[in-house]
């Protein structure tokens, strides 16, 4: 197979690059540890190689033998080599991918990049799709990216900015017009930028602190996201102009991105009222420096001079009205007439003074006003057609990014809402118990209250502080909207959502703030989207009768009306999958969108589905715009939803061109889809039915296979915590937020993250496929019609298209035989084995029913560069996953286990995740 992927050609570059890159460690490792360290690494990568060629017992004992005599020093060294390496390959891989998108952009115009904006405008051209549909489509299209920092990011900042550093050296040494002397510069700067990587610390000594992440959330949008989110709102109108001449476009702002970072506390105390408000500060703090920067650039560029053109009379009253207001002498631009230079100097200043002093701008609607004032008046001496686009970018900026630079939104967990209504309601003499009542009669108490204007709170009642906590983070919020618009935060979301009280619950507290206002005359305000975040199998499938019971209520259905008759509902891919499997999970948050978008189109209320995805496969992870794609046609029209977390930051918005190239994918496939379903929805029928009984036979069988061994195997949970570093995870610092819940011995109070990352590290990859082998095949076996029918459903239907093609990526990622040695940290061999046995069986059934949908030979054929990326890489991850075992086998034995032999440990968990380039 190895043989059979050296033919593709296009990856000849990235080879090479893997080759140098390879090399330049090597020089490295000699000058580090001598002769002995690098014959050492060389002689176990040529076993691994060897052994993945064609498995031979002396060797592998060979190996086995080799790590187990390694002394403590050359050993770490050693965990490092292999862990480096990969940071390398993934450098050397995003360069590769901003090199094949240079490739097409240097083609004639008959040769467009698939996945790219212009191949997307091209398609609707060709099919005929009419001018006043796509626009349409775009006035309606909504993609929304929510930046998370789920404890999902092994890799440290530092690391991650030589591998910045370094891909850019890569992309300098493909200009073709380098001299020699310049080549040899930049290969020497590639090689400190290697012997750097190799002498900084991979692991954080320090847990970060939920500010930490803040800061490193903020680094996306100042190093890429600022830059390329304007871009990708010019590029479509640029082709759409460009394929359609007759027509004058609008392209709305489609894309924007959100955060969790700050404000989401479920799970974390160390996230509280004030810290959520510093993040506020300091998302504004780094949006203004950025519109400062560009309206500084802005004033060197726009020398025009009153002596040579002719501008708008409301320039020159602007500047009569303000410079004097706004601009002591020495800030005022000396020249007269250069009036453009003299009103960017009163916009820097009023910039700069936004929150400080009455002389800033107020709100980011009125620096609009400004730059679309200038943008008249350059309109009356500028040459047709041709824009001075700088200032159009800031104008979408400012539209996009205002004074609050990313949405943030405030999550909880239903259970902390409870416990402080429950002491509310008895501190005002309401209820005694409100935890004990039924369901009916909280909805009638809630219901009561939100009906009646006056306030619930006593004003000077002594509250628990965590009660004094949730009242305080709905002030907050209710502050926020003056202080940072009401766009800063317009989402609550309700972890565990269970019930209808569950909602109205926030909405009583919100009312309080005064972000929920009745008023005697029966007017309501209502200023905050109250969002279930449904979960667990149990919760998806009684998900559509809660929204239902809602939006029945009078009280909830007029909290609606006064936000545009608009509800979100986030969908959690994590707890679903952990509950009853990927496959399963899937299908009942496909199931659930149908489901609850049908009910909502009964009483007219537009829903926009916030997809919690992980970035791992278990967890509803894959390339974005695959996941856009897999979602239920009909729903992709309302507006698409979804969080970007972990280890997808670093390999999607690390780099400008891949971000670039990810939001382009992601655009041009919501174009597509949203354009597609336009059109069949105007024929009937989106989905075949009989797709529809397929999928949710499959999913029955899938689940009784999973939970016959997560639930009703009593070795499993044993088996899961012996034959994985999942002990050992806890002390690798890359989140803020507990790894686990609170009682973590029991199976359900164990996050979903720590689940996946420990199943990933000991290459069983579980969660990402287990158990869909089984429904898939039960089916297959049931009828000579059901293969054919499995092989329709990949080739037409892109959610099970989806599905199967991240279960190849599943299959692929993992590697049974590198699992088997997990199997000696088990106390109970005999029960390792059992388990074992049956994790095996249900790959090998899998692999066997994927391959007969696809019709291919091997997993992954239709993606030869993802399938040439996971064979290069998994020889280096062999002998990181060998020594894995062997530290943690020595760390469990020892009654006091040492620090450094936990150090090797998680070295060991770095590399590997730097390696398979995932966590959880």
């Amino acid at each position: 197979m190895a043989a059979d992927l050296r033919t593709n050609n296009s990856s000849l570059p990235l080879r090479r690059d893997v080759k140098l890159l390879g090399n330049m460690l090597g020089e490295i490792l000699k000058n580090h540890g001598g002769d002995e360290l690098f014959d050492t690494v060389e002689k176990i990568r040529h076993m691994t190689k060897s052994l993945r060629t064609h498995f031979d017992h002396e060797i592998y004992s060979e190996l086995k033998q080799e790590i187990a005599s390694l002394s403590v020093p050359m050993r770490k060294q050693v965990i490092r080599a292999f862990s480096m390496y990969f940071h390398l390959i993934n450098a050397a891989e995003q360069n590769h991918r901003i090199r094949r998108r240079r490739e097409y952009l240097l083609q004639d115009d008959s040769i467009v990049q698939p996945g790219s904006i212009d191949s997307a405008v091209l398609s609707l051209k060709e099919n005929d799709i009419y001018e006043d549909t796509i626009q349409n489509v775009l006035n309606s299209m909504s993609l929304e990216l929510v930046i998370t920092a789920h404890p999902t990011e092994a890799t440290k900042r530092s690391i991650l900015e030589i591998q910045q550093r370094i891909a850019g050296i890569l992309k300098s040494l493909d200009q073709p017009l380098l001299s020699q002397r310049e080549r040899g510069k930049l290969e020497e700067s590639l090689f400190n930028e290697v012997a750097i990587l190799w002498q900084t610390d991979e692991l954080r000594y320090h847990k970060p602190t939920v500010m930490d992440e803040v800061r490193n959330g903020l680094y996306y949008f100042d190093q890429t996201l600022f830059e390329v989110l304007p871009d990708i709102h010019q590029e479509l109108a640029d082709c759409l102009e460009k394929n359609y001449h007759n027509r004058s476009w609008e392209v709305p702002n489609f894309l924007r991105f959100g955060s969790w970072i700050g404000g989401d506390r479920d799970g974390n105390p160390n996230v509280t009222h004030d810290l959520t408000w510093d993040t506020l500060k300091r998302q504004r703090r780094l949006v203004l420096k950025k519109y400062t920067n560009v309206l500084v650039d802005l004033m060197k560029r726009y020398s025009h001079s009153t002596t040579r053109v002719k501008v708008s009379e409301e320039l020159l009253a602007f500047l009569d009205e303000y410079e004097a207001l706004i601009l002591t002498e020495d800030k005022r631009w000396p020249n007269r007439n250069e009036v453009y230079r003299r009103a960017f100097a009163i916009m820097i200043e009023r910039v700069k003074q936004v929150g400080k002093s009455d002389s800033g701008y107020r709100t980011a609607e009125e620096l609009l006003g400004d730059l679309e004032m200038i943008t008249r008046s350059l309109k009356k001496h500028h040459p047709v057609k041709h824009e001075l686009k700088i200032i159009q970018k800031l104008i979408r900026q400012v539209q996009l990014f205002g004074f609050h630079l990313a949405t943030l939104d405030i999550r909880n967990h239903s259970g902390e809402h409870e416990a402080a209504m429950t002491e509310i309601l008895k501190k005002v003499g309401i209820t005694e118990n409100y935890a004990e009542l039924t369901e009916t009669e909280r909805v009638n108490i809630l219901q009561n209250i939100l009906r009646d204007p006056r306030p619930l709170l006593l004003l000077h009642e002594d509250y628990s502080a965590e009660t004094q906590e949730m009242i305080k983070v709905f002030q907050m919020i209710k502050k926020a909207h003056e202080e940072f618009g009401k766009r800063s935060i317009s989402v609550y979301l309700v972890s565990m959502t269970k019930s209808p009280s569950d909602l109205l619950e926030v909405l009583v507290f919100a009312k309080e703030a005064g972000l929920y206002r009745l008023h005697a005359d029966g007017k309501l305000e209502s200023y905050l989207n109250v969002a279930p975040l449904l979960e667990t199998i149990d919760d998806l499938t009684s998900g559509p009768k809660i929204m239902e019971t809602l939006f029945n209520m009078p009280v909830y259905r007029q909290h609606l009306r006064a936000l545009d008759d608009q509800q979100e509902i986030m969908l959690g891919y994590s707890d679903g999958s952990k509950d009853g499997g990927t496959l399963t999970a899937n299908w009942k948050l496909y199931k659930a969108q149908i489901e609850i978008h049908d009910m909502a189109k009964r009483f007219s209320i537009r829903l926009k589905f916030f997809h919690g995805r992980g970035g791992s496969l278990g967890r509803g992870g894959g390339p974005l715009n695959k996941s856009i794609l897999s979602q239920p046609a009909e729903t992709i029209g309302d507006g698409v939803k979804i969080t970007e977390q972990g280890e997808v930051l670093s390999s999607r918005y690390l780099l400008e061109d891949i971000a670039y190239r990810s939001l382009e994918q992601a655009t041009s496939t919501l174009l597509l889809a949203s354009t597609r379903v336009s059109k069949v929805s105007e024929q009937g029928q989106i989905r075949d039915k009989e797709w529809e009984t397929a999928i949710e036979e499959i999913s029955d069988a899938a689940l009784a296979k999973y939970q016959s061994l997560v639930f009703e195997d009593p070795d499993f949970l044993s088996y899961f915590h012996q034959a994985t570093p999942l002990r050992e995870l806890g002390e690798l610092n890359i989140g803020s937020r507990p790894m686990s819940r609170k009682n973590k011995g029991r199976f359900e109070d164990l996050r979903a993250i720590p689940w996946v990352f420990a199943w990933t590290q000991s290459r069983q990859l579980l969660p990402g496929w287990y158990a869909s082998g089984t429904g898939l095949e039960t089916f297959a076996a049931k009828g000579e019609k059901n293969l054919p029918l499995l092989r329709e459903m990949y080739d037409k239907w892109p959610f099970f298209q989806s599905t199967i093609d991240n279960l190849q990526m599943a299959l692929m990622k993992a590697d049974i035989a590198t699992a088997k040695e997990y199997l000696s940290l088990v106390d109970d061999q005999g029960m390792a084995e059992r388990i074992f046995t049956k994790i095996v069986e249900e790959y090998e059934r899998t692999k066997a029913i994927l391959l007969k949908i696809t019709e291919d030979n091997e997993l992954l054929d239709h993606t030869p560069n993802i399938k040439e990326s996971v064979f290069r890489r998994n020889p280096y991850v062999d002998p990181l996953n060998f020594l894995q075992v062997e530290l943690i086998r020595q760390l469990r034995n020892q009654d006091e286990p040492s620090d450094e032999l936990l150090t090797e440990v998680l070295l060991t968990i770095s590399g590997i995740s730097a390696g398979l380039r995932n966590t959880g």
